[in-house]
């Protein structure tokens, strides 16, 4: 692989000419350009992005993603405005994160402010984003009555008066407008069968939307809301599970609790992934898209519960599973004896007592490399995303065991690994140990993916 410039800059600070840079970046985004097209975002925003003057550059990157054809619905909050309007009208009430009652004075106040946001974001959409690259994009932004609520009512002896949830959604006529390209945008208002508002949670809304569209995506942009490591880097992949355990350790901050609460929920009823994002990093979102490991933290429904470590008594199973494509080709032939003797480095996935799936990964650490090898799922299971855990389970491991880079071999399966970010490499691209032995008369084709 040719040495290329690996200096990274922000948006900002780019050089405006850094060829080889756009050129691996370009190959890199095209899988996930390609992935989710098509696909439905619901992303959502409290009232602070806009008081943070943020509200503009998400408007730019969002255009992008419209014009890459991802189907988007915006899903806007009010707290601080509304909190503002009560202020200045000299109300004491002030409203905190999640659902608190809301009496007719504060619905007017939240009405105000919704109606005020509403009005920043279309006029921000339709301003044409001079002196960005989406220049003159026409993205057309339409709100309406989708939203059919109901109220709290009262719990615990506390009449929660006009705060309300979720009733329904008019799912037709949203898909309706994302169909055409326009773009939904959901206030957090709700209106019942007899003309009643209610005041409804963003995170709330923005949940129930994400569930009935189906959406492959909810995003939550947060103020630096997301989960962490010890060492303070952010966790930015959690099993839904492992996120449920976290809450109810109860040592998150009220913040990042609701926004992490909702997006478990979200995943629980069907979405596939909810992430957490913060939107104080310019591009925030593009980046949690667009790269293998994003900025924020991902939730998602499980990575772990099927798949385990390789021992002595699945030999039999694996083999099984590899010898129909060692016998068409698609694999190279190792032998029983083989599979015993490197079984260690092995994963299977394993549902009821079956092995349905396994992947291999050797290091090559001197090299800061590692292969995957084996990749398999059951013709039975395909198509259910088991190949994407494995795959992920991979990058995972070898990046933990200090490997930069993973590579594969493969004859058959080459848009596979090209779709997943892997690009093309030669043979002198491998380790030192693997090219020695490369088989030339297969002629197997080698893909490599930074790590």
């Amino acid at each position: 692989m040719s040495s290329v410039e690996t200096d990274t800059y922000s948006a900002q600070d780019a050089p405006e000419f850094a060829p080889a840079q756009f050129v691996r970046w370009f190959r890199e985004v095209a899988p996930y350009v390609h992935d989710f097209r098509g696909k439905t975002f619901v992303v959502a925003f409290g009232g602070e992005l806009i008081e943070d003057g943020g509200l503009e550059d998400l408007v730019a990157d969002l255009s992008l993603l419209s014009a890459l054809g991802i189907k988007l619905v915006l899903v806007h909050g009010s707290r601080p405005q509304v909190n503002e309007q009560l202020r200045l009208k000299g109300h004491t009430t002030q409203f905190g994160r999640g659902t608190e009652p809301t009496s007719p004075e504060a619905l007017e106040c939240a009405k105000e402010a919704a109606g005020e946001i509403r009005l920043d974001i279309e006029a921000a959409f339709s301003q044409g984003l001079p002196n960005t690259p989406m220049s003159h994009a026409k993205i057309r932004v339409i709100s309406g009555n989708f939203v059919t609520a109901r109220p709290v009512g009262v719990i615990d002896g506390v009449d929660y008066r006009r705060a309300g949830t979720v009733r329904k959604l008019d799912i037709d006529a949203m898909r309706n407008v994302i169909s055409q390209g326009a773009i939904v945008l959901l206030s957090p208002l709700g209106f019942s069968p007899t003309g009643e508002a209610f005041n409804l949670a963003m995170e709330d809304l923005a949940t129930n939307a994400a569930v009935a569209l189906r959406a492959e995506k909810l995003i939550f942009l947060t103020q630096n809301r997301t989960v962490t490591e010890t060492d303070g880097s952010v966790d930015t992949e959690l099993a839904r599970k492992d996120a449920d355990d976290l809450l109810a350790q109860d040592i998150l901050d009220e913040d990042t609790s609701a926004f992490l609460r909702h997006a478990s929920l979200a995943v629980k009823r069907g979405v596939a992934r909810a992430h957490l994002v913060p939107y104080t990093m310019d591009g925030s979102i593009l980046l949690e898209i667009f790269t293998h490991d994003g900025v924020g933290t991902m939730v998602v429904e499980d990575t772990l519960e099927d798949l385990r470590p390789a021992v002595a008594d699945d030999v039999g199973a694996i083999v099984q599973l590899i010898e129909p494509l060692e016998a068409d080709g698609t694999l190279v032939p190792r032998g029983r004896a083989v599979i015993e003797r490197d079984v260690e480095k092995f994963t299977v996935l394993e549902h009821d007592g079956v092995i349905y799936g396994c992947v291999a990964l050797i290091p090559y650490l001197d090299d800061g490399m590692a292969e995957m090898a084996c990749l398999i799922v059951h013709p039975e299971w395909q198509g259910t995303g088991d190949g994407e855990k494995l795959l992920r389970h991979a990058e995972t491991s070898a990046r933990a065991q200090g490997a930069r880079r993973l590579f594969v071999l493969t004859t058959r399966t080459s848009h596979w690994f090209l779709k997943r970010g892997f690009v093309q490499g030669g043979v002198s691209d491998l380790p030192h140990e693997k090219r020695a032995h490369y088989n030339h008369s297969r002629n197997s084709l080698i893909f490599i993916k930074r790590l």
